[in-house]
């Protein structure tokens, strides 16, 4: 799997961009936007071709899916921590039925002896980050972690060989799409990349 994160603040022609990524086969965009209040997000969500949506995840506003037909939620560390600590009063009204939920974890023993079923875990950095400067990879190994989990930070055509052989069932990219010249054709030869070494 290939999971796509959203830049943080919006960029140039960003819905335009996305609905080609779309169209190229992306299946997991995680919509984070920390700057954006609730109105916003329900504007950009709005904005983008509703056949997409069941591609959208949501990191912000989990109530946001009642609303639209998105792929699930994601946690972020300190939300699961604040959140998940009161056991299923969190869901409340959240509409989850066959939806996914996720979490970010920068640590593999956390993740490892996480409770919570999540459909998939991303662990990150696992190398240096492309998007946030001075996010040192740590080369984390998780072949022995029996959970899906995917690898972020300085994901790149040149890392995914060496993240499949680490043990990560997906690839998560932010800066790797974003920070290039053409995120489309970007995103292609990573995915291009990522299904040739899944066959090996």
């Amino acid at each position: 799997m290939i999971v796509l994160i959203a830049p943080e603040k919006d960029i140039e022609n960003e819905i335009k961009i996305l609905h080609q990524l779309f169209e190229e086969g992306l299946e997991y965009y995680h919509l984070r936007k920390p700057y954006k209040n609730y109105e916003e997000h329900v504007k950009f969500l709005n904005e983008i071709d509703i056949q997409y949506h069941d591609r959208i995840i949501t990191h912000y506003f989990h109530e946001l899916i009642n609303e639209f037909n998105l792929k699930g939620i994601h946690f972020q560390e300190q939300k699961r921590r604040d959140a998940l600590e009161n056991g299923n009063q969190y869901f409340i009204g959240l509409n989850m039925l066959g939806k996914t939920m996720s979490s970010s974890f920068h640590e593999s023993e956390e993740l490892a002896v996480c409770d919570i079923e999540f459909d998939y875990h991303l662990l990150s950095p696992v190398f240096s980050s492309i998007s946030k400067k001075g996010y040192e990879g740590r080369g984390f190994d998780v072949n022995d972690i029996d959970k899906t989990i995917v690898g972020m930070g300085g994901i790149n055509t040149t890392t995914i060989k060496e993240i499949l052989e680490l043990g990560f069932q997906g690839i998560g990219v932010l800066g790797g799409v974003w920070n290039s010249e053409n995120p489309v054709e970007s995103f292609k030869e990573i995915k291009s990349h990522y299904e040739e070494n899944i066959k090996k």
